[in-house]
Parts: structure tokens; C-alpha cells; sequence
């Protein structure tokens, strides 16, 4: 993207961007949806099934001092800190692209995106 920039500079004019960054995009990603999105893709049954175990009947509880609430599943979410999670958070907002002008570029990575630019020239409308 760097570079994009770079050449877009040294051809003159400016790059407008946007900057996005998904709140809390890992912890509320629904299941159900995402696995509704990979089959979309056309992967493997065997890989989906896969996915789906990875991301399914995970619990969770909370410690407070000495105090601990009970287990209760996991029904949204990808496990922070794992190698799976950021390629299937991107897996998900993949479409993202195509809802975007397509004059103007994409970038994804993770829970962050880009949307940028290059103006070559500033046009001033008469009212």
C-alpha cells in the first residue's frame, strides 16, 4: 500500500484515505454467519467442518478475586491470539471490496481497512 502511495505521489496531486478499525470486530462475530459466508466461497466441506469445530462448543467464565462465575459457550467471537482468527475475520468482511466505489482502493488486514484515493486534480463546480 505503501508503495501505491509512493507512486501515486511522485505523479502528483494527493491521496485522500479512510481509516477503519472494526470495534471489538473479533469478540462479536456471529458463527453461525461466518460459516454461512465460507460455504458462499465454495471451500471444502471437510475445511468449513473444520472451522466449525475450531470456533464451536468453547466456554468461557469469570474470576473475580476468589470468585467464579459458571461456564457458559462461546456463541460469537474468534479466539484472540490465534493464527485462524484474522484470516477468517477477513474471510468474513471480504465482500467489504465490492461495496466500495470502484474508483477508489481497498485495503484489509484483520479488523483494520483502507479505503483510499489518488486525486490528480481538484474540480471546482459553478453553483
Amino acid at each position: 500500500m505503501l508503495d501505491r502511495w509512493t507512486d501515486y505521489l511522485e505523479c502528483g496531486g494527493q491521496i485522500d484515505v479512510v481509516y477503519t478499525d472494526f470495534e471489538k470486530a473479533f469478540d462479536t462475530l456471529l458463527h453461525r454467519r461466518l460459516i454461512s459466508k465460507i460455504y458462499s466461497y465454495g471451500i471444502n466441506e471437510i475445511v468449513i467442518n473444520w472451522i466449525r469445530d475450531f470456533l464451536t462448543a468453547r466456554k468461557f467464565r469469570v474470576k473475580v478475586n476468589l470468585s467464579k462465575s459458571p461456564w457458559n459457550l462461546v456463541t460469537s467471537g474468534i479466539p484472540q491470539g490465534s493464527v485462524l482468527g484474522p484470516i477468517l475475520f477477513l474471510l468474513f468482511i471480504n465482500d467489504l471490496v465490492e461495496s466500495c466505489d470502484a474508483r477508489s482502493e481497498t485495503y484489509l488486514f484483520a479488523d483494520d481497512a483502507k479505503l483510499f484515493r489518488h486525486i490528480k486534480q481538484i474540480v471546482i463546480m459553478d453553483a
